[in-house]
């Protein structure tokens, strides 16, 4: 039983190259594929994402069903990860190239259709994602911009803005004050009605 779960199939250097290769393939198909990718998978996505482990899985492990030879892939696609993490947080150019840049989708209340067929993103998504932000429509978007990770970052018209920073800081004030005479009230007839 032990030489089942311990005898690898391949040698331990093969089934490193073959992790590593299979993840940089996965990483630039994902990578030339786009953000919009990564922003709303449909179903379709899903299905694709499902058969992607199914499809590459012979890749990795090549003729190597051992729990050892198992444990070794893991270990390499965690390591090579946490390494590529790492190196893109301390190479801004590595990180341009691998991950992308932003790219602006709405500017001043208009989707920029160039754009948006580009990231084959449909108006009704991105209407969506501004009802979710901002509660208003792509005509009060001054600037939207599809980051390299996936997200929608939505900057409203000013004269669309719902509130500024003073708005909540004078409300948070009023809100004190109010706390302050109910609790200076509660008190004062908590202390005569005894």
């Amino acid at each position: 039983m032990w030489d089942d779960l311990t005898t690898m199939g391949i040698p331990v250097l093969d089934k490193v190259v073959r992790t590593v290769v299979v993840y940089l393939t996965i990483v630039a198909l994902f990578r030339f594929t786009g953000k919009r990718g990564l922003a709303n998978l449909n179903t379709f996505d899903f299905v694709v994402i499902f058969l992607l482990s199914n499809v590459v899985q012979n890749a990795v492990i090549g003729d190597d069903d051992s729990l050892l030879g198992g444990m070794i892939g893991a270990v390499t696609l965690i390591a090579v990860n946490a390494a590529l993490n790492r190196w893109l947080v301390a190479d801004d150019h590595l990180a341009r190239l691998l991950e992308g840049t932003p790219t602006t989708v709405i500017r001043d209340g208009r989707v920029v259709e160039k754009a948006a067929r580009h990231l084959v993103l449909r108006r009704a998504e991105l209407e969506h994602a501004v009802r979710l932000q901002t509660g208003g429509g792509i005509g009060g978007v001054a600037l939207g911009r599809l980051e390299p990770d996936g997200r929608l970052v939505i900057v409203p018209k000013p004269e669309e803005a719902k509130a500024t920073r003073a708005d909540i800081d004078r409300l948070e004030r009023r809100l004190a004050a109010i706390e302050d005479l109910l609790r200076s009230g509660a008190s004062g007839t908590g202390s005569g009605g005894r």
